[in-house]
C-alpha cells in the first residue's frame, strides 16, 4: 500500500478526522505528533496504539514528536476520567518522564523526537496567557466537550484546573505549529476535544489550517478495558511487568480478540493477518496458535528479541510435561521473569495445596481452588493435581528451595522458601 491512510484504515487506525484532505496532506512528509502523559514511570499497553502510529507515519517518511507532558501531567487530563487526578511532585513528573522518554527510544529508535511541553509553559505568564490564549476560548464550546460534559452532570463536578486543561493541550500544538511547523496531532478518540480546540485555536491567531486525527481507544468483546489484567496494567518497562507475565498477557486473549490487536499493535503485513483470520474460522484450526504469533510479535516490539527469547524461555521451562527439568539452576533463572511469592516453611510443610493457592492469589478463594483441581486445571511442579485435599510435604520442594504452583497452563507462580 502507498498511501499511509489507506493502511491506517485498514489496520483500524482512524476512528475520526477533522478534514478529509488528511491523506492528500500526507502525500508529502510531515510533521505530526502525540501526548503522553507523564503519570509513570511506565508507558503501558494502551500507549502502544498512539506508538504504533507513530512508527506508521515514520516508515511512509514523516516526521514524527512525541510530547510528554511536564507540564499538562502536573494538571492531569480530564478526558475519560470520572475523578480528579491526584497531584504528583514535580521531582516525580521529572523522573517519569525521563523514563518514558527512554521507553519511547528504545522502541521507536533513538531518532524519534521525544519533546515537554514544560520547556514552553515555564516562560509563560499567567496573565499573558489569560489575555492572549484565553480570550480566544468560549466558554460555550468549552461547556460542550464531552470529557467536561460528563464531570458536570457527576456528584463530583470539575475543578476549574481540570476545565482549564484544554486551553494547555490546545496551546501546545499551537507552539508546535508555531516553531515547529507541526500540523496534524494524533491521540486517542477520547482526546478528539482536545485536538479540535487546538485546531482551532492555530486557526484564529495563524489564520493557517492544522489537522487532528484519532484512533479508537481499544476495548476487548467483553467490554473490559484493553490493557487491564486481574494483576493491574500492562506495563512496557520490564521492571514493573517481567517479559514472561507481558507475553502470557497475549497469549490469554479469547479469538474474538486477537485479529484486532494484531493489525493495530503489529507490523504484520494486513494480508497474512487476513490468512490468519481465515485459519482461524477453518475446522483444522489448532487452538491458540494466533495468540502465539500475536505474542510473540508484540513482545519483540516492546521488549526486543532478547525479551522474546526470555519469555520463550520461562514459558517453556514452566508448561506442564515441559522436557525443561525443573531444578535450582532453571528456577533462579526464570525467577524475575515470572510471577512470585515468598513463604515460610511452616507456611507450606503440610498445608493443603488449596490453602495456599488463595495465599499467593492464584485463586481468589478455597472455592474456586477446589473447582481448579476437579477440573483438571490444578498443577504443581507442572504436574497436574487431583486431590482436592492434597498437602505440600518436604519431597514435593524443589532443591529444598521452590514450588511451582499452576493454574491451567497459563497462569504460573513461583514459590520459593524463606527464613522466618
Amino acid at each position: 500500500m502507498s498511501n499511509l491512510i489507506e493502511v491506517l484504515e485498514k489496520r483500524g487506525f482512524i476512528d475520526q478526522v477533522s478534514d478529509n484532505k488528511i491523506k492528500h496532506l500526507l502525500e508529502n512528509p510531515t510533521s505530526i505528533y502525540v501526548g503522553f502523559d507523564p503519570t509513570a514511570d511506565s508507558l503501558h499497553i494502551g500507549n502502544l496504539v498512539g506508538i504504533i502510529a507513530l512508527y506508521w507515519f515514520k516508515k511512509f517518511g514523516h516526521n514524527v514528536y512525541a510530547l510528554v507532558g511536564g507540564a499538562t501531567g502536573r494538571i492531569g487530563d480530564p478526558s475519560g476520567k470520572s475523578l480528579e487526578r491526584p497531584f504528583l511532585d514535580d521531582q516525580i513528573i521529572s523522573n517519569n518522564i525521563k523514563a518514558i522518554e527512554k521507553q519511547l527510544k528504545f522502541i521507536l529508535g533513538n531518532d524519534i523526537q521525544v519533546i515537554n511541553n514544560n520547556d514552553w509553559f515555564k516562560e509563560i505568564n499567567f496573565v499573558d496567557f489569560l489575555r492572549d490564549i484565553g480570550k480566544q476560548f468560549r466558554i460555550g464550546p468549552m461547556l460542550s466537550k464531552e470529557s467536561v460534559k460528563l464531570r458536570m452532570e457527576s456528584e463530583i463536578g470539575m475543578s476549574f484546573t481540570e476545565f482549564s486543561y484544554q486551553l494547555l493541550q490546545a496551546y501546545d500544538f499551537y507552539y508546535l505549529h508555531k516553531h515547529s511547523n507541526i500540523i496534524l496531532q494524533m491521540g486517542g478518540s477520547d482526546q478528539w476535544g482536545n485536538i479540535t480546540a487546538g485546531i482551532e485555536l492555530i486557526r484564529k491567531l495563524t489564520h493557517k489550517t492544522a489537522y487532528g486525527m484519532t484512533f479508537p481507544l481499544l476495548t476487548r468483546s467483553d467490554g473490559k478495558k484493553f490493557g487491564k489484567s486481574e494483576e493491574g496494567a500492562i506495563w512496557l518497562d520490564k521492571d514493573k511487568l517481567s517479559f514472561y507475565q507481558f507475553y502470557q498477557y497475549f497469549i490469554r486473549l479469547p479469538d474474538s480478540d486477537v485479529i484486532k490487536i494484531l493489525k493495530m499493535l503489529t507490523f504484520l503485513d494486513i494480508k497474512d493477518i487476513e490468512a490468519l483470520e481465515n485459519e482461524m474460522n477453518s475446522s483444522s484450526y489448532e487452538s491458540n496458535t494466533v495468540q502465539k504469533i500475536l505474542a510473540d510479535e508484540v513482545t519483540r516490539i516492546v521488549h526486543k528479541q532478547e525479551g522474546l527469547d526470555i519469555a520463550l524461555k520461562v514459558t517453556k521451562t514452566a508448561a506442564p510435561g515441559s522436557e525443561t527439568k525443573l531444578d535450582k539452576e532453571a528456577l533462579i533463572a526464570i525467577s524475575n521473569d515470572m510471577p512470585n511469592a515468598n513463604l515460610t516453611i511452616d507456611e507450606i510443610i503440610g498445608v493443603k495445596f488449596v490453602d495456599i493457592s488463595v495465599k499467593i492469589n492464584l485463586t481468589s478463594s478455597k472455592s474456586e481452588a477446589t473447582r481448579l483441581v476437579k477440573n483438571g486445571g490444578a498443577y504443581l511442579n507442572n504436574n497436574k493435581v487431583t486431590d482436592p485435599n492434597l498437602k505440600i510435604t518436604q519431597k514435593d520442594l524443589i532443591d529444598d528451595l521452590f514450588l511451582l504452583f499452576g493454574s491451567g497452563k497459563k497462569k504460573k507462580i513461583l514459590v520459593q522458601v524463606i527464613e522466618k
